[in-house]
């Protein structure tokens, strides 16, 4: 292993340089920009065997990407916000037919007002079109989820796109310290590419994306791709494991802080869970039983576990980076809370809506929100709405 200073983006480029898939599709957009870059300049150097397939939009990118894989190829693309968007139509098509695509998402907000800065309202959108979604927490963690991407969608019990998730500039444009891989070990862990039903397979004939209506098999074929996606949750646990047997960086589904004994529990998604674990170890010195579980895996969304690790908490502060306009808060807490109305424990729990647009998350906001969750706690009355974070108010 060596220890680089890379950006979050270049190190996802390396990561998928690594692995050296046959075909990738990209149109650049900003802050996604610098992988597609990377990636064309590793082609033009001879570095990989990849066939760089340069398009004229996203739309275009994954369109390409459903063709290639299609036909057999190990597959990957990449992509940011309007981009994501442009993409909307063919990410159902893409999951639909079982196609093992990879793409690193670098979150960034969507348009209007324009807007080029980081929060969620990209990857969040697109949460129900069947993709698994990894969202890391850093570079290192873009790094391991993008390796580990093919693992899974490749895996037999599962066969779905993967999209991985690091936050837009923060994480994207920033250097930091990322532990890298030799590009063997990489190879190795990613192992062969095995095309299934591949189009250009002509000993064996297939039949893609047919007409399936009325008299079909849609329905049947709905209930299938989501068994494979509920397949996924101990793929996702199992690549994890091997990773960490290689690296020393075990993944599962979520990390925990001080949760143990906590009262109050923050939950958070992305780079936002340093910020939060900074806050959290700061009032445990204080003597303040106060814990933070950041969430890897939203799709599948890993329910049972979660309950579970959330079972103890008097009250949840969950911490959303997009809102969902019309519904009851932002898209983490709607899932945490139907998570928790399934189980036996009810806590408390409040909506923190923060960083839209590339708006900072100080650490004061954080420990404002804990101010208000102690009060909660302490039977103190406390709107039952979204709070915003760092707001300015008129």
């Amino acid at each position: 292993m060596a220890r680089k200073a890379i950006t979050g983006n270049g190190a996802i480029a390396l990561a998928l340089k690594q692995v050296e898939p046959d075909v990738m599709a990209a149109y650049p957009i900003t802050p996604q920009t610098e992988i597609a870059q990377n990636y064309a300049q590793y082609v033009a150097d001879g570095a990989v065997k990849t066939e760089y397939i340069a398009v004229e939009s996203e739309h275009s990118a994954m369109s390409a990407a459903i063709g290639s894989a299609a036909a057999g190829a190990r597959t990957i693309t990449a992509t940011s916000s309007q981009g994501f968007a442009l993409m909307w139509e063919m990410l159902f098509i893409a999951a639909s037919l079982r196609l093992p695509i990879t793409m690193p998402v670098i979150t960034r907000a969507l348009s209007g007002p324009i807007n080029i800065h980081c929060d969620h309202s990209d990857s969040m959108g697109g949460r129900d079109c069947g993709w698994i979604q990894l969202y890391g927490e850093d570079a290192q963690e873009g790094y391991d989820n993008a390796i580990q991407a093919f693992r899974i969608a490749e895996h037999m019990d599962v066969r779905l796109p993967v999209m991985t998730m690091i936050d837009g500039f923060i994480i994207s444009g920033a250097i930091g310290p990322v532990e890298t891989l030799e590009d063997d070990v990489v190879k190795e862990f990613a192992g062969d590419y095995v095309a299934v039903n591949a189009l250009l397979n002509v000993e064996k004939p297939v039949t893609v994306g047919a007409f399936d209506s009325l008299g079909g098999w849609y329905f049947e074929h709905k209930i299938v791709q989501n068994r494979a996606m509920e397949n996924a949750m101990d793929v996702i646990e199992e690549v994890g494991r091997e990773f960490g047997e290689l690296t020393g960086r075990e993944y599962s589904h979520f990390k925990t802080h001080e949760i143990e004994d906590a009262d109050i529990v923050l939950v958070a998604i992305g780079s936002a869970a340093g910020n939060v674990k900074t806050v959290v170890t700061k009032l445990r010195a204080e003597g303040k039983k106060v814990g933070m579980l950041k969430v890897r895996t939203f799709r599948p969304f890993p329910t049972e576990q979660i309950r579970e690790a959330l079972s103890g908490a008097k009250v949840i502060g969950v911490m959303d980076r997009s809102d969902s306009f019309g519904a009851q808060g932002g898209p983490l807490f709607t899932e945490i809370s139907a998570a928790m109305y399934g189980g036996n424990a009810h806590p408390q729990l409040y909506n923190f809506i923060y960083g839209l647009g590339g708006r900072d998350l100080f650490p004061d906001d954080i420990e404002g929100a804990v101010e208000m969750l102690e009060k909660a706690a302490a039977g103190e009355p406390v709107e039952q709405k979204r709070h915003y974070l760092n707001v300015r108010e008129g």
